[in-house]
């Protein structure tokens, strides 16, 4: 996990901050940080409309879908599809609990363990529609083995924003 916090300090988001490391028989095969795609403007230089937010136009938990922002579980499965390394029955290391999206990914991948520090939960502004996402997201982290680590983040302060993720 120390290795996912130093990885952390790259991504480049206005939104929370998370490092991700893929481990395999014991060694780091891949590591990955959020932020814009190669080549892009960085979101902390305005380059993602959704993370700009001008006006407050995205409600929290709104707009992901114009995010151009590439989540760091993501870019761990992408560095090692890059360079044609095998994830099948690792495990991911990342700082945050990944989203709906990214735990799709992580399953289809072959991942067989997730350890993070800070919880994630999906929003939504009506409490029916929430209880009825936490049941497809814990469909889908059922089908690897998902712990909380219990530790103290030195940087939460800086990497966490939402109140909700602190958790």
């Amino acid at each position: 996990m120390g290795i996912a916090l130093a990885v952390r300090a790259k991504a480049n988001c206005t939104g929370n901050r998370v490092g991700a490391v893929i481990v395999k028989g014991n060694r780091v095969i891949s590591t990955g940080y959020n932020g814009v795609p190669e080549g892009m403007t960085n979101c902390l230089d305005g380059g993602c409309l959704r993370c700009r937010n001008e006006g407050g136009q995205f409600p929290s938990g709104t707009g992901y879908d114009l995010c151009i922002c590439v989540h760091a579980e993501q870019n761990a499965l992408l560095s090692a599809a890059r360079f044609g390394i095998a994830v099948e029955g690792a495990t991911m290391y990342t700082t945050m609990q990944p989203c709906f999206g990214c735990a799709k990914e992580l399953v289809q991948a072959k991942i067989l363990k997730v350890v993070f520090i800070h919880s994630w939960a999906p929003s939504d502004a009506d409490p029916e529609m929430d209880k009825k996402k936490k049941a497809e997201y814990d469909k889908i982290t059922a089908k690897f083995n998902i712990k909380k680590l219990d530790m103290v983040d030195p940087d939460q302060a800086w990497a966490v924003t939402s109140k909700r993720d602190q958790g």
